[in-house]
């Protein structure tokens, strides 16, 4: 009856905060508007009431997370654009050999490990394809592993300070609140005590997500076009062959165009692999590329009757297995495309070689179809014709450019390794030690966490694994507007009396019962309004409650935000709860009901678990 007693009556400017916050989150709930629109409609209504100065409207604009969440979008692409991510995807294919169990196992923990130094939803992006090559191998129904997927993807952000934005507002709170800052690492025991729970929950529920009729129809959905496709419809299987340039080879010196190896030999130079410092890189294999020793040539030889061997010897070359298929293995590098000229292109009636196609696109044509039919006669002779198909075969760079020209062509069907691309493969290593850098940096804490990061940022420019267009493109505005528009609230529940409001109405609820109490009502209410607004609005509103909470209480506050922060980022409940969710509904054929069936037991675990560690780990 006290609560109740001090609730009804609110005072006026309480209720316009708490009658804002509702209409805040229920347009989050419809999502008819944008949500950084939202955030900024918030701040120009809190100007308006005049509960707030000008300087709190804008505090989160001198907020210095805010400038570490966008380097980190920064160091992330940077990680995206030289391949590390895809490469430890690959590494998954390779070594899970067909077990479900070690494939469940790796996965989650790959993804998890990754998640701890960028977004959670960059790297479920990531390995949607692969857990669908998986499956299609496999031959079992994506439900199986989509959901540990964004499970692992939720539980990243449990693994350091800087992997989700509420670990980092978290961090703040208790800044302003005059404790000491969390170090990186502060996270990492729960965050690894969750993922063991979690990789033991999925692999007892799996079998609840067994293959259904609407899975197996997404998953036939998904098959997207693949290179091999592509080479066995244009029947280029067999057709590539590698050779070393030795030192007396007449082509060293050379360029492509004077050798004519084309119209000789009916010989297509498809790439060139060239050493560089300490690697093997691949260059564009365009008219003027000039030969060099020890280049390595990937060849397309369409006449079957050519002697091989003969020709290498004749121009001195060390003929090379091609291990597999060659296209796979570098797919990162050498991609392939289906182009169709379009109708008022002015190369109709023009043949191939007539508009100098490699020169004037650095791709070379490798298969034409009309129809249904390929055309087996000069490939350079083929007279560019509407409605014919175009197998071309080139950098990924070139594809992209005449992907997005639409000049002369336009792109009928591209493969799905174009999703796996890296600009800047060759920089993994710098890439690497870049973050080894900021990680080092921010655990010795040699200088504030946003210096770390931006000297991250930095050594990825200067060793070109990212540029400043893609840097610029990687930062996801709407989640920094987000944040800021959303701290007013924080500031104006402080002011107006209304986190004091939750913080007795929380006591005389559960105070009576004990901290592991207090802490499961924290834990609900938090994974509850993380069920209608996203878990970064909802440590900003949910921070502030839990150090009030803790001061009532003359406890350390540690515990009680390092409870919010985790019940922020357990949103396993709902498809909507979090974009990682959303992102596999689709892949995995799932339902709402597949969510509330899987999430809620295992929100329980987690919050059971966090309450009973987290008093024994932060006092």
């Amino acid at each position: 009856m006290e609560f109740w007693a001090r609730i009804l009556p609110v005072n006026p400017q309480l209720s316009w905060v708490l009658l804002l916050l509702l209409i805040a989150v229920w347009q989050f709930m419809t999502n008819k508007l944008r949500i950084d629109a939202i955030a900024l409609l918030v701040m120009i209504a809190f100007s308006l009431s005049g509960i707030l100065t000008v300087q709190e409207i804008l505090a989160g604009f001198s907020d210095p997370n805010i400038i570490l969440i966008a380097l980190l979008f920064v160091v992330g692409e940077g990680l995206l654009r030289t391949g590390v991510a895809y490469q430890v995807s690959e590494w998954l294919i390779k070594v899970a050999n067909n077990n479900e169990v070690k494939i469940l196992i790796l996965l989650m923990v790959a993804v998890a490990g990754l998640g701890a130094f960028m977004s959670s939803t960059g790297i479920v992006a990531i390995f949607i394809p692969v857990v669908l090559a998986i499956c299609s191998q496999m031959n079992i129904s994506p439900k199986r592993l989509m959901m540990p997927l964004s499970i692992a993807g939720l539980i990243s952000g449990m693994m350091t300070l800087i992997a989700t934005p509420p670990n980092l507002i978290a961090n703040a709170e208790l800044v302003r609140a005059g404790q000491p800052a969390l170090s990186f690492f502060t996270f990492t025991p729960i965050g690894l005590m969750v993922l063991v729970l979690g990789i033991g929950y999925m692999l007892v529920v799996r079998r609840l997500l067994d293959s259904s009729d609407s899975a197996d129809k997404t998953k036939a959905n998904y098959n997207r076009t693949s290179m091999n496709d592509l080479i066995v419809n244009y029947r280029l299987q067999g057709r590539s062959k590698q050779a070393l340039i030795m030192p007396d080879s007449p082509l060293i010196g050379k360029t492509l165009d004077e050798l004519h190896l084309h119209s000789k030999y009916n010989i297509l130079v498809v790439a060139v692999e060239r050493w560089r410092r300490i690697r093997h890189i691949v260059v564009t294999a365009s008219a003027l590329t000039e030969l060099r020793e020890k280049d390595i040539l990937l060849l397309d030889i369409a006449d079957k009757e050519l002697d091989w061997l003969s020709f290498c010897e004749e121009y001195k070359l060390k003929p090379m297995a091609v291990r597999g298929n060659y296209f796979s293995e570098k797919s990162k590098s050498v991609g392939m495309a289906e182009i169709s000229p379009i109708p008022e292109s002015p190369n109709l009636g023009k043949t191939i070689r007539n508009i100098q196609f490699q020169n004037k696109y650095g791709l070379i044509v490798a298969g034409v179809k009309r129809g249904n039919k390929l055309i087996n006669t000069e490939l350079g002779d083929v007279e560019i014709s509407t409605g014919d198909q175009y197998l071309v075969i080139g950098e990924w760079k070139q594809i992209n450019e005449l992907r997005s020209s639409n000049q002369d062509f336009f792109m009928l069907n591209y493969p799905s390794e174009i999703d796996q691309v890296a600009p800047a493969l060759t920089q993994a290593p710098h890439a690497i030690l870049s973050v080894i850098t900021m990680v080092a940096l921010m655990v010795t804490g040699m200088v504030p966490n946003v210096i770390a990061a931006l000297i991250a940022c930095m050594m990825m420019a200067k060793f070109r694994c990212i540029d400043a267009q893609s840097a610029y493109n990687s930062v996801h505005w709407p989640s920094l507007i987000l944040i800021v528009g959303m701290m007013p609230f924080a500031i104006a529940l402080d002011k107006t009396g209304g986190i004091g409001l939750a913080v007795s109405g929380l006591l005389d609820l559960v105070g009576d019962w004990g901290i592991h109490a207090i802490l499961v009502s924290l834990f609900i209410l938090c994974a509850s309004v993380g069920l209608f607004i996203s878990n970064t609005a909802t440590a900003i509103l949910m921070t502030p409650i839990a150090v009030a909470l803790a001061h009532e209480l003359n406890a350390s506050p540690l515990p009680f935000v390092i409870t919010v922060a985790v019940a922020a980022s357990a949103a396993f409940m709902t498809p909507v709860s979090s974009p990682v969710n959303t992102m596999v509904l689709g892949p995995g054929g799932y339902k709402f009901s597949d969510f509330l069936k899987i999430g809620v037991p295992f929100t329980v675990i987690v919050m059971i678990a966090t309450v009973l560690v987290v008093p024994i780990l932060f006092g």
